[in-house]
C-alpha cells in the first residue's frame, strides 16, 4: 500500500492553519461555488458547499453551474439554547436560507440553502448572537453532546457544565475564523500554534459526548470519545470512559465497519481534560492520515489494539485510570411532555419530525417555536434525537406555553405512535453530496405504513428505535436502530435489524439492496410474530436476537468492559 499522505493532509499543511484562500472565493462573482479545497478548509469553519440535486441534471442541460448553496452548522455544546440566541438564529434563517432551522443528531443547528454572498453575514449574526460555527465540522473534535434528561435538572447542569469545558478546550487556536467571517485584523506575523490539533489538525473528524444514567440519549457508544457521568447523592463523582465509536462505513467495504466504543475506565472531574487531550492527540498521532477511510479513532484502536492505546494513554496523562464504576441503561430516546424536575421547574418535550421548522403552508412550527422564545423564562435544549425540550418553566407559566404549543400544531407528541416517537432520519436529498437515497424526505411516506402494519398487529404503542438514513455514512446513527434502513440508491435500503433499546448493540444487515414492497413484507411478517411470541416488556431487536431471526453481533461490536465491573 503506498504511504503518500491523502490529499486532504497536504490541504491542511498548506492551509495556513485553516485560511487557505477562503476570502479570495467568496469574493469571486464569477460563480457560485467556492474551490474544492477552500470547501474542504471550509468545514473547520462549520460549513459545507452543496448544491439543489433535483435540478442538477435540468441545470446541466441548460448548461448552468449547480444551484450551489452553502450549509452552515452551529457548536453549541450540549445544546442549550436561550430564548434571544433562538429568536437571533430563527432571524437569520428567515433572511439568509431556505428549509427553515433544522436540528440535527449533533443537539445543534444546521441552515441549509445560503447563497455564497450572504454566507459571511449569517456567520457573522450567528456570532452576534454569542454563538460560533468554528469546529461544527472538519477533522477537530466537533460538537460536544450532553444528556438532556428533563427529570435530572440538576445532574444536567454539572454535566452541562462539563460538556462546555470540552468544548472551549478544544476549539482551534488559528485566528483565521476572525479573519474571514468578523473582519479580524492579523495581529501579528509570528507563526501560529495549535498546541493539541498541529499543523495538520486531526487525521479525521472526533466526537465527544456525555450521557447522564439511565438514560443513553446521546448514544454514548456511538461517540469517539464516551463519558458516562457518575452521580451519587447529587455529586458528580466523574466519568465512566469509552474510546473507539463511529457510526460511520461504505457499502462494499469490509475493512471500514460501524463499531461501539470501548469502556476503559474510570477518571474523577479534575482528571477529564488531561484524559481527554490524551485520547485526542494520541489520534492525531497514529491516525491513518494515508486512508481516510480509516482515519477514525476506532480503526486507530482496532490496527493497533486496546491494550496498546490504554497503555499510551496512561503513560501519555502520568496517572492510571480507575476500574470502570457500575452503571445501567433503561432507555436510548427521549421524554415528551411535561415533566418536573427535582427543582420544581418544568420541561416539556416536543416531538419534532427529522428535527425541521419550517413554515410550510398551514403548518407553521417554525413560527409556533418563535412565539414561544418570545415569552419564555428558561431556555431550550435539542436533543440528539433531533427533538425540542423547554426547560426551566416555572408553574405559573405552563398554561401561557401549552397554549402555543397547541396553536401552532407542536403538540402530536400526545398521540405518535411508539415507532414515530423513537425515529430519527438524516437530511440526505437534495442537499446531502453523499445521499444515495432519500430519508427526511422518506420518513413522511414511511411512516404512516409502518404504523399500519404496527396497528394491524397491535403494536402500535410499541415503542422501536427506528432509524434512516441516505447512505452509509452513519448520520442519524442508522446502526443502533431497531429497525434501520441504510440507502443504496433511489428507491433502495440495506435493512439492519437488531439492535437494542439502550444504545449497546448493533444491529446487522438482514436483507440487501430491496425497495419498500420488500421492506414491509419482511417487517409485517416479523411484527406478527414479535406480537404473537413476545416476552413481557421485551424490546423488539432484543425478540429478534433471542428468537434466532438474526444472529447475535460479534463481540468487536459491543462495549469491552474491563475488570468484569458490569
Amino acid at each position: 500500500m503506498s504511504n503518500t499522505l491523502a490529499h486532504l493532509e497536504q490541504v491542511k499543511a498548506n492551509s495556513r492553519h485553516l485560511r487557505g484562500t477562503i476570502i479570495e472565493g467568496l469574493n469571486d462573482p464569477i460563480t457560485g461555488a467556492i474551490s474544492d479545497d477552500d470547501n474542504k478548509l471550509l468545514k473547520f469553519h462549520g460549513s459545507y458547499q452543496q448544491d439543489d440535486r433535483d435540478i442538477r441534471d435540468e441545470r446541466r442541460k441548460q448548461k448552468l453551474e449547480p444551484a450551489y448553496s452553502f450549509m452552515i452548522r452551529a457548536r453549541l455544546p450540549g445544546g442549550v439554547v436561550t430564548p434571544a440566541q433562538w429568536i437571533a438564529f430563527d432571524d437569520l434563517a428567515r433572511t439568509y436560507t431556505a428549509r427553515g432551522l433544522r436540528i440535527t443528531t449533533r443537539q445543534t443547528f444546521q441552515w441549509h440553502g445560503v447563497i455564497k454572498r450572504n454566507l459571511k453575514p449569517a456567520m457573522q449574526a450567528i456570532h452576534n448572537a454569542m454563538a460560533t460555527t468554528i469546529a461544527a465540522c472538519g477533522d477537530v473534535n466537533r460538537q460536544v453532546v450532553s444528556s438532556v434528561n428533563p427529570l435530572l435538572s440538576s445532574q444536567h447542569k454539572l454535566v452541562q457544565e462539563w460538556a462546555q469545558k470540552l468544548s472551549d478546550h478544544f476549539i482551534p487556536r488559528t485566528r483565521a475564523y476572525h479573519e474571514i467571517w468578523l473582519d479580524g485584523e492579523k495581529i501579528t506575523d509570528e507563526p501560529e500554534e495549535e498546541p493539541i490539533y498541529g499543523d495538520t489538525y486531526l487525521p479525521r473528524k472526533f466526537k465527544m459526548g456525555i450521557a447522564i444514567p439511565p438514560t443513553n440519549d446521546v448514544d454514548v457508544f456511538a461517540q469517539d470519545l464516551g463519558l458516562i457521568a457518575i452521580i451519587q447523592d447529587g455529586k458528580l463523582q466523574g466519568f465512566n470512559v469509552a474510546i473507539g465509536g463511529g457510526m460511520g462505513a461504505t457499502h462494499g467495504d469490509d475493512t471500514t465497519y460501524p463499531r461501539l466504543g470501548s469502556l476503559i475506565g474510570f477518571v474523577p472531574p479534575e482528571q477529564l481534560i488531561a484524559v481527554a487531550e490524551g485520547v485526542v492527540t494520541l489520534q492525531r498521532d497514529y491516525g491513518n492520515r494515508v486512508v481516510r477511510q480509516h482515519a477514525r479513532l476506532k480503526y486507530t484502536l482496532d490496527h493497533r489494539g486496546l491494550d496498546w492505546f490504554k497503555a499510551q494513554l496512561e503513560e501519555r496523562i502520568g496517572f492510571p485510570l480507575q476500574a470502570v464504576r457500575p452503571y445501567h441503561f433503561d432507555q436510548n430516546g427521549d421524554r415528551y411532555g411535561w415533566t418536573q424536575g427535582e427543582d420544581g421547574k418544568w420541561h416539556l418535550g416536543l416531538y419534532i419530525e427529522s428535527g425541521r421548522l419550517w413554515d410550510r403552508g398551514t403548518s407553521l412550527l417554525q413560527t409556533g417555536v418563535r412565539e414561544i422564545a418570545k415569552v419564555l423564562d428558561g431556555e431550550f435544549r435539542m436533543t440528539c434525537n433531533q427533538n425540542l425540550v423547554i426547560s426551566n418553566v416555572a408553574t405559573k407559566d405552563l398554561a401561557k406555553i401549552d397554549k402555543l404549543v397547541a396553536q401552532y400544531g407542536l403538540d402530536g407528541y400526545v398521540q405518535q405512535s411508539g415507532i414515530r416517537r423513537h425515529s430519527i432520519a438524516c437530511v440526505a436529498l437534495p442537499t446531502c453530496a453523499l445521499a444515495m437515497a432519500e430519508s427526511e424526505r422518506y420518513a413522511p411516506v414511511l411512516l404512516p405504513k409502518l404504523e399500519s402494519l404496527l396497528a394491524k398487529h397491535g403494536l402500535l404503542d410499541a415503542p422501536i428505535l427506528l432509524r434512516l438514513s441516505g447512505c452509509p455514512n452513519g448520520c442519524s446513527r442508522p446502526y443502533l436502530g431497531e429497525i434501520a434502513l441504510v440507502g443504496r440508491a433511489l428507491g433502495r435500503y440495506d435493512l439492519r435489524l437488531g439492535a437494542d433499546f439502550i444504545g449497546e448493540r448493533l444491529n446487522v444487515v438482514y436483507r440487501e439492496n430491496i425497495a419498500e414492497p420488500e421492506i414491509l413484507s419482511a417487517l409485517d411478517s416479523l411484527f406478527a410474530a414479535y406480537a404473537k411470541d413476545r416476552d413481557p416488556d421485551e424490546k423488539f431487536g432484543d425478540f429478534l436476537v433471542r428468537s434466532n431471526v438474526i444472529p447475535a453481533p460479534s463481540q468487536r461490536l459491543i462495549p469491552i468492559v474491563l475488570d468484569g465491573v458490569i
